[in-house]
């Protein structure tokens, strides 16, 4: 402590008390080389450090080519006040609260998944409420545009309703980049106005006034995964239900120090309800994972694919009231779209088993089969040859 003490009264006899504060700031010492070297650049290195996240390196670069001959030191010093009042100003942000349904936050996340078959990268959609900090995840295998839809649609449902704003960052499947003005996303505007909702964006390098949910990206891997494993990703979701119910729904949120449970109960009358209106109808591809069932989940309900499909991303199509599966780009399935919710279809010749093939062998010779792909979804129409079969495998 004594070398420290000494080591610092020199310090301060080679430098006069003004310029020795001005160093400690980052600032040069008025009349230095290095001083009148960056003076020039300092009005556009002030607008530029924002943009590149106060990276000296990145600042020293772009100097260079411009002309810049001082030195990589004299910039870092530059840099370094105006990084320390951004995070100044960060601690000091005012957390930005919200009245009962008034606004919700969406974001994105991404985790390794521990599944049977091996790790795999899931993307997580998560929508916060702002005033309960009640969260819906869901996890996908992709970030685009229908995914994105369909999972704000199952986060409605969820909650019985939506605010009357979402607050957003700039994702593709929102906004596209555009001089002086929102470009907004096509399909996504009318997703909006459909629902009737009114998007909103961050403000531009300030992803943090979108804190509530990160929070709940943050959660998600660091309270519901640890120690965790999976069989497949239906297993994965009921799991993450029963997390959300028995656990981040009832846990004392740090902010507002009360269960967003309990806040929900005032929220939930402020919600616009959405129960009375259908799904919006979108004809894009959406992608799904073939579970062990071989069995894939749409809008709640579940529709079967040949089992060897198992662990496999297909894709759906919904049109013409049908429901089209697709692996690698070509047809493995067909169904009438279900009616209603949590229902199930399944087709014989899609399982494994004398059924199934007795049924596969029915469907591909014509005429042999009365069942059809278009039977009524609650029944399935069978060969008699399909139930001898399964007497002929009877114990």
């Amino acid at each position: 402590m004594n070398r420290f003490c000494s080591m610092f009264s020199q310090l301060l006899k080679l430098f006069p008390r003004t310029e020795f504060q001005a160093w400690s700031s980052g600032r040069m010492p008025s009349g230095t080389p290095g001083e009148t070297l960056l003076a020039p650049y300092a009005e556009s290195l002030r607008a530029r450090a924002p943009q590149v996240n106060y990276s000296a390196q990145i600042l020293f670069q772009e100097l260079r080519q411009r002309g810049y001959t001082g030195s990589y030191e004299t910039v870092k010093l530059f840099v370094r006040p105006l990084r320390a009042a951004r995070l100044s100003a960060e601690r000091t942000l005012v957390r930005f609260e919200t009245p009962p349904g008034h606004q919700s936050q969406i974001d994105w996340g991404q985790a390794r998944i521990p599944f049977r078959r091996g790790r795999e990268v899931r993307h997580i959609f998560v929508l916060t409420l702002g005033y309960s900090r009640r969260s819906f995840y869901l996890p996908c295998l992709n970030e685009t545009l229908p995914q994105f839809l369909d999972a704000h649609g199952r986060a409605f449902e969820y909650f019985g309703g939506h605010t009357r704003e979402h607050l957003y960052d700039r994702p593709r499947t929102v906004c596209q980049p555009s001089e002086g003005r929102i470009g907004w996303n096509p399909t996504f505007k009318a997703f909006a106005e459909y629902w009737g909702f009114e998007p909103r964006l961050c403000q531009a390098y300030r992803a943090q006034t979108k804190g509530k949910v990160e929070s709940g990206v943050k959660c998600f891997e660091g309270n519901f995964l640890l120690g965790r494993a999976f069989i497949d990703d239906m297993d994965l979701g009921e799991q993450l239900l029963q997390w959300m119910v028995e656990i981040a729904h009832v846990r004392i949120h740090g902010t507002t120090h009360e269960r967003p449970i309990a806040r929900f109960a005032e929220e939930r009358r402020h919600l616009l309800p959405t129960a009375s209106q259908p799904s919006f109808r979108l004809e894009a591809r959406q992608t799904r994972i073939v579970a062990d069932d071989y069995l894939v989940s749409f809008e709640t309900n579940r529709y079967s694919v040949p089992f060897p499909l198992i662990g496999q991303p297909v894709e759906i199509l919904r049109r013409d009231g049908r429901i089209q599966l697709f692996h690698r780009g070509s047809l493995v399935a067909e169904h009438p779209e279900l009616s209603g919710k949590y229902h199930v279809r399944i087709l014989p010749e899609h399982g494994p088993g004398p059924i199934a093939r007795t049924a596969r062998r029915l469907r591909s010779t014509p005429g042999a089969s009365p069942g059809s792909l278009g039977a009524p979804p609650d029944v399935e129409i069978r060969d008699l040859a399909i139930y001898e079969a399964l007497a002929e495998v009877a114990p």
